[in-house]
């Protein structure tokens, strides 16, 4: 408190003397009077005089008018100035003193109140249209609860707060009374929308979402754009009638009950195609992708209900159900009137594997169009509830969105609120309060809306979008919806969700009730809404008709990835060469041991990068300088390289040190090949979190955009591939067949029985193998053109090469490949150093090109009747086997021949090695155990090589439910028993 300093006794007097009601009156007059003192030693007031004067103060902070009218004047001006040089005027010093403890309490916790709202009001916001779902969090019932705790009772409600900078509810109002206060608090945070973004760590990106919601009238539409959302919600409406009249006993997987998805999607795509965007990549599961192909990407309607008609493919597809199939359209946004290209990409029954497919495609058109902040190309990911909170992969994709080689600039999430899987509650389905809490982690705003409230649906589109747009991060908007019929058109939901079933048949459709309202607003007519649907329905019915005229489907017309002009004027059955001049591997092994100047690496380095130039000097590769000199003769020619993986800059064998850390200034590095030559296309390696199945998956979408790139991705162990299994099944092995989508995609799975135990010696090559589409009863008619006929017709490569040469020739031949096909490959361990393991530039230059068998080189071929054994083998085994053969000395009795591509199976070239040693038993030797590695594939496969004349015996491990044994000491004996098996006469 502040008091007033000295006494005057005349003043004093004078005070006591008058009556009370003179001294009101007067004080003003005297006081002015004593303003134009000169007198330094002179002092307004007393202790006495102050405290009287404060409790006036008081009484005029509560109510103005509890006082004098003079005192009111007073205290509302700043006219007196003290005598006192020390002191302020009075009125300033007035102000200054602090309030009584129950006025800051109160301001306090109107300001806690606020906050309570922003924090806790999507809890109880009425965000569920049957009203039967509550999330599972304390004091949810009533607004009430959020503000029960603080002692403000009715009397309180008319007080004015001054507003804190931490709200715009009061829009160009500074303050607002209690009960105006706790009314738009309770509109904004409590109504058909629940704003979930406190945990956001930017106050910026809070304020930003805070006056999206919270300014007055931001969620008003002008009669044009009711309009709009309605013309939109008919057609979606209208579509799903349509194919329920005239499919009524087939799968379609439905939008009804969320229809509004569809205006929801639209007002995304216009707010975004507005905002500069020119390319969105979408991805989505089954659940009202018809519709959304329809009248969101504006398929024919024709191509559509084609996919009923159950015709034949014109094309060599096998093909996929029509609620997978995806689509690309470049069309004209009627809305901006700007072109906008977008892309549904095709994905299987497992919902959330299409995500990083999504983001990796997305991220790849950013690269190639130079879009470096994601202002060009964005993704939408759309999810259903139970899925967005049970599949692991949305946790590993959304921890990709902020990696600098893998962001997307920010994503649009929409969930579909089902607020049920198939059959499983939400209380079974997650432990999380909302199915959307996995968007927390990164900092993403979460929008939940009530999906029957089409406007609201649409602000929070519009806001999402412009989110996107501003901060280049993810956001989700929670569309709490229902789901009319079951699963599907033709299961009963009764059975296991009686209670919510019977409020959904009682439900009015989003269509009914906001035409309804929009009537009632004199927006729309009765007959004017009737219009509207009778128009679309006759666009449907004649699209029926023509659909009708159709004789086949082509499933080349559902593309989602097209390469415009990569397979024109080629000769699909001519592969370009793959050997270089020899000067260009000098160039570039020579680059590649180049220490940059001023850049101080580890001195571990030096010997490397020492023995690097020591093999270009001697003209010969180990495993890294030969993928090296592969990557760097392609991007001399123009080939995008991308290689990704966990620590693959290093290579987690610490062999390959693509990227060079300077030891003494941190974050400092250099990447030799990214410098080779001044035109070279770019490289990129990165090494990514601490997945497989999202990164995989980000990687193979990636590869989908631009044919002309190489696009790797490295398992840290061969084994770890099993955590990406369902992208390796669904997406990588059958995509073509099914949706005539191609990837040449490498998969680089470091493969090798090394003692290490069972989680890192295999790469489960047993399994691509069963995936190989080729026929193992079939023997391909010879041609000139037989190793590239089957190229042409496998769904993918799988190799396991033993040389650096073959190595660098595989993955040159990718891109030398008229088409484009996955390529599996096994990459050793051990070999990286084994000094026998190395390739001469002779193997490499012009005229060179990959071996798919590699003869024994070891043997005169003037005595191949001499030949008792002939041992085929695979990988790592082989330079086993050499080196106990040349210990028993039987290079004479038993030949070694290595099958470098194992699928397609070459056919040709083994039976050319079995008719050189006619007279020798076959053996396949492989260091898996019997029931794993290649035998299963390639014993059917000898067999029809050799017209069953000849048998074909199995040298190797016995089976085993485990790949390896976890024992140094029984790794080598095992290892043993093979070779003694393999090389006994």
């Amino acid at each position: 408190m502040y008091r007033a300093n000295g006494t005057i006794n005349m003043t004093l007097k004078w005070i006591r003397n008058c009556s009370k009601r003179n001294f009101i009156r007067n004080l003003g007059s005297a006081i002015y009077v004593r303003k134009y003192s000169t007198d330094a030693t002179e002092q307004f007031a007393n202790g006495a005089t102050a405290a009287y004067i404060e409790e006036m103060y008081k009484s005029w902070l509560n109510d103005p008018k509890s006082v004098h009218e003079s005192w009111d004047a007073y205290f509302r001006s700043n006219s007196y100035t003290a005598v006192n040089k020390n002191l302020k005027p009075l009125s300033a010093i007035l102000h200054r003193r602090e309030p009584d403890e129950k006025t800051i309490d109160d301001n306090l916790a109107v300001q806690a109140i606020i906050r309570s709202y922003q924090i806790r009001g999507h809890n109880i916001a009425r965000v569920d249209p049957l009203e039967i779902n509550d999330t599972d969090v304390p004091d949810k019932r009533t607004t009430k609860a959020i503000y029960a705790s603080f002692n403000f009772d009715e009397s309180d409600m008319e007080r004015e707060f001054k507003l804190p900078s931490t709200t715009f509810i009061g829009g160009d109002q500074s303050s607002l009374s209690l009960k105006d206060i706790l009314s738009r608090l309770e509109n904004v945070y409590c109504n058909k929308i629940g704003v979930e973004f406190m945990y956001i760590n930017s106050l910026e990106q809070r304020n930003w979402i805070k006056k999206r919601f919270e300014y007055p009238g931001v969620i008003d539409f002008t009669p044009v754009k009711k309009r709009l959302i309605l013309s939109r919600l008919i057609r979606a409406t209208g579509f799903e009638d349509f194919l329920a009249k005239k499919y009524s006993s087939e799968k379609r997987f439905g939008l009804e009950g969320c229809e509004i998805m569809i205006a929801a999607l639209k007002e995304i795509i216009d707010v975004s195609t507005d905002l500069g965007v020119e390319s969105i990549i979408m991805g989505m599961p089954h659940r009202g992708r018809l519709n959304t192909l329809a009248n969101v990407c504006r398929k024919p309607l024709e191509k559509i209900f084609n996919q009923f008609a159950g015709l034949e493919a014109a094309d060599d597809s096998s093909g996929d159900v029509k609620y997978h199939l995806g689509t690309y359209i470049n069309r004209l946004n009627r809305v901006t009137n700007k072109n906008i290209r977008l892309a549904v990409v095709a994905n299987p029954s497992h919902l959330e594997a299409v995500d990083p497919i999504v983001q990796g495609k997305t991220r790849a058109e950013q690269f190639y169009c130079g879009d470096q902040e994601g202002k060009k190309v964005m993704s939408i990911l759309l999810h259903g509830d139970a899925a967005f909170c049970g599949q692991g992969v949305v946790y590993e994709t959304m921890h990709l969105s902020d990696l600098p080689d893998y962001s997307t600039h920010g994503t649009i999430h929409l969930v579909v609120n089902n607020q049920v899987g198939f059959t499983t509650d939400a209380s079974s389905a997650r432990s999380s309060p909302s199915c959307t809490d996995v968007a927390r982690i990164v900092n993403a705003p979460i929008f939940h809306v009530n999906a029957n409230e089409p406007e609201a649906v649409m602000h929070v589109s519009k806001v999402a979008a412009e989110w996107r747009a501003a901060f280049h991060k993810d956001v989700v908007i929670d569309l709490v919806c229902y789901r009319r019929n079951g699963h599907n058109e033709i299961d009963e939901p009764m059975f296991t969700q009686p209670y919510m079933y019977r409020k959904i048949e009682k439900m009015k459709n989003c269509l009914d009730l906001y035409a309804e309202k929009l009537i009632g607003e004199d927006v729309v007519t009765p007959d004017e809404v009737n219009t509207i649907s009778a128009e679309y329905q006759k666009i449907c019915e004649e699209a029926f008709e023509n659909a009708k005229k159709e004789t086949y489907i082509k499933y080349k017309d559902w593309l989602d990835s097209p390469w415009s002009g990569f397979f024109e004027g080629k000769d699909p059955l001519l592969v370009l060469p793959t050997g270089v001049k020899e000067e260009t591997l000098v160039y570039i092994g020579n680059r590649f041991s180049q220490i940059p100047a001023d850049f101080v690496i580890h001195k571990g380095l030096f010997r490397i990068l020492t023995a690097r130039k020591a093999m270009v000097d001697e003209k010969e590769v180990d495993w890294a300088l030969g993928e090296a000199m592969a990557f760097g003769s392609l991007l001399k020619e123009g080939i995008h390289v991308r290689l990704s993986g966990q620590d693959v800059e290093r290579g987690t064998f610490s062999h390959r040190h693509h990227v060079l850390h300077h030891q003494l200034i941190d974050k400092v590095t250099y990447n030799s090949l990214q410098h080779l030559y001044p035109n070279q296309a770019p490289y990129s390696i990165t090494n990514s979190s601490l997945s497989e199945y999202a990164v995989l998956g980000f990687e193979h979408g990636y590869s989908m955009t631009n044919p002309n790139a190489l696009v790797l991705w490295e398992s840290q162990f061969g084994d770890f591939a099993n955590t990406a299994q369902c992208i390796i099944d669904q997406f990588i092995s059958s995509g073509q067949a099914k949706w005539a989508r191609q990837s040449g995609l490498v998969m680089l799975l470091p493969h090798g029985m090394e003692g290490m135990g069972p989680e890192h010696s295999s790469g489960r090559i047993e399994r691509f193998l069963q995936m190989s589409s080729d026929d193992p009863d079939y023997f391909p008619h010879p041609s000139d053109e037989f190793s590239i006929r089957q190229l042409h017709d496998i769904n993918w490569i799988v190799a396991n090469c033993t040389t650096p040469a073959n190595y660098f020739h595989i993955l040159r031949r990718q891109i030398a490949l008229p088409f484009r096909k996955p390529l599996i490959l096994m990459t050793p361990k051990s070999l990286l150093r084994n000094p026998e393991a190395k390739s001469s530039f002779s193997e490499m230059i012009d005229g060179t090109k990959f071996q798919r068998v590699i003869p024994d080189r070891k043997l005169p071929v003037q005595n191949p009747d001499l030949i008792k054994k002939i041992v085929f083998c695979s990988g790592k085994i082989y330079y086993d086997l050499t080196r106990a053969r040349a210990e028993r000395k039987l290079e004479m009795e038993i030949a070694l021949v290595r099958v470098e591509q194992i699928s397609p199976f070459p056919f040709d070239l083994i039976k050319e090695q079995g008719y050189i040693y006619k007279f020798a038993n076959l053996i396949w030797a492989q260091e898996e155990h019997k029931n794993q590695g290649p035998w299963n594939y390639v014993k059917q496969r000898f067999l029809t090589t050799f017209k069953h004349l000849r048998d074909i015996q199995y040298v190797g491990r016995p089976c085993s439910a485990s790949t390896a044994t976890g024992s140094k000491v029984q790794h080598v004996r095992e290892l043993n028993d093979l070779l003694n098996d393999a090389l006994s006469i």
